[in-house]
């Protein structure tokens, strides 16, 4: 048996500056995407799966990129043609699955994975196409209609990719094995949910609520989609879905529609509390001793996300951290300035230099910082993942430790949130012996550090990954959305 995988993952978040041309993904192509075996993600674990299974990958091609704005419409086209022509001369293929985002915005496209999605099925014809997702898809029912099985990340940070992306290989598989095609259905709810973990609190309830919901139904899964709420589209919001088989449509139905209404049910829980910069740190200094026996505490600045397409210079929570006098107690890390980075690597370690520290993208996430630093030590930025997406490479470009009134501030060079301790360790700290440990992350961080920390503070400060979703003008949506409008109703 023969299964061809291929994607395209882009998180669009279309309130960002400038559009997102080719140079910014990278890809894997053909027998290239060999090489993500054993790696948790998405590509990873659809290749590993077909090993486990005994089926042939047929590798085309996948293409991801940092989150960011819209993408250019040729790029777009280039690589959905690819991954046609790549379809076309791979011969018989018994299935296909596709490793998508379900947020991806094309100038031009509103619905990137829907547009793809179409293209794929009118080329593979009747045979079983499955497709895996970002828990942050804001789905659609096209996507949906060209579609034999969904499976959306559960968890959030998105430690499952690559389990969800296995069992669409596994249900591509039996589909074509027994000769039946599974049906999807979205139940979309008018409802804007913030960034939330399901690591703890609301959100892991209602996970738990979702899984005994997967188990009611019997069928072959349902899925709840967070949605990426910094995307104007007409179908941005949460969602519930469902795959199922024609004899299991009505208990499919049933689990579905009781899911959708318990999320709704429960929205107001999901509300977050937003502290500014200056609230943070008193926050984290008000911490009880004793849970900093336990660990540090963990402030991160949720709004200036690079995960979520931000820049990722922000210097709100820097500059707060500054005016406390939190001195060697604290470190952070990281702020992106490839301009800094290079100054650092130029000056060399022991130099002490005069820097202007971020704010360099724009006027909303901060001013610059103009400052004294010590250079304090160097690396290349190329590390491996060690929680979320184990064992994958990530590079964040040349990277200096810098010490600032005491306090050791790291600096990097491209665009990336701090998902482990990696970018701490490769220059030498250890977050371990800090009191507050900063960073910029909404949530992924949580799977390297939620273990270590002795507690966790959100700051949610100026920036494109605000939990004060209002701030976001919607032109595309005559929806009525919660919490943007408390008349909203469902179903």
């Amino acid at each position: 048996m023969r299964i061809a995988i291929a994607g395209i993952s882009h998180e669009t978040n279309t309130y960002c500056q400038g559009q997102t041309g080719g140079g910014a993904f990278y890809t894997y192509r053909g027998d290239g995407m060999f090489a993500t075996r054993g790696q948790e993600s998405d590509l990873g674990g659809a290749m590993d799966a077909c090993a486990d299974l005994g089926v042939t990958a047929v590798p085309l091609l996948f293409a991801g990129a940092q989150p960011s704005g819209t993408i250019e419409r040729d790029t777009y086209e280039a690589f959905k043609a690819e991954i046609l022509e790549r379809l076309a001369a791979a011969g018989d293929v018994d299935g296909c699955v596709l490793l998508l985002h379900g947020a991806g915005v094309v100038d031009g496209i509103a619905d990137l994975e829907g547009d793809l999605a179409a293209a794929v099925r009118r080329q593979l014809g009747d045979l079983p196409l499955a497709a895996s997702f970002d828990l942050h898809a804001n789905l659609t029912q096209n996507m949906a209609d060209q579609l034999n099985a969904i499976f959306v990340c559960r968890q959030y940070p998105h430690i499952d990719l690559h389990e969800r992306a296995a069992e669409a290989v596994q249900a591509v598989v039996e589909m074509a094995a027994e000769g039946r095609r599974g049906v999807c259905r979205v139940w979309p709810l008018p409802l804007l949910l913030p960034t939330t973990t399901t690591f703890e609190g609301i959100g892991k309830d209602v996970l738990q609520q979702l899984l005994a919901a997967q188990e009611q139904a019997g069928c072959i899964n349902v899925s709840w989609c967070h949605g990426f709420p910094y995307t104007d589209v007409p179908h941005v919001g949460a969602c519930v879905a469902a795959s199922f088989y024609a004899d299991g449509e009505a208990s499919a139905a049933a689990a579905a529609e009781a899911f959708a209404q318990t999320l709704w049910s429960a929205r107001e829980a999901f509300r977050p509390v937003s502290l500014d910069g200056a609230q943070a740190v008193q926050a984290a200094l008000d911490v009880p001793a004793a849970a900093l026996d336990k660990g540090p505490v963990v402030i991160h600045e949720t709004s200036d996300n690079c995960g979520g397409g931000a820049p990722g210079d922000g210097t709100h929570l820097l500059r707060a951290m500054l005016d406390a006098q939190l001195g060697s107690s604290a470190c952070f890390a990281f702020l992106v300035d490839a301009e800094t980075a290079a100054q650092a690597h130029a000056a060399g370690v022991g130099a002490t230099i005069d820097i202007a520290l971020g704010g360099k993208t724009d006027n909303l996430h901060g001013a610059t910082l103009q400052t004294r630093a010590y250079v304090k030590a160097l690396h290349d930025g190329r590390l491996i993942m060690q929680h979320m997406f184990k064992g994958a490479p990530l590079n964040i470009g040349l990277t200096a430790r810098l010490v600032i009134d005491e306090m050791d501030v790291v600096v990097a060079s491209r665009r990336n949130q701090t998902f482990d301790r990696e970018p701490f360790l490769a220059v030498g700290i250890d977050v371990m012996k800090y009191r507050y440990v900063a960073l910029k992350s909404s949530n992924h961080f949580r799977a390297g550090f939620q273990h270590l920390a002795g507690a966790i503070v959100t700051a949610d400060t100026p920036g494109l990954n605000t939990h004060r979703l209002e701030v976001f003008p919607r032109q595309t949506t005559s929806r009525r959305l919660w919490p943007l409008d408390h008349s909203a109703t469902y179903p």
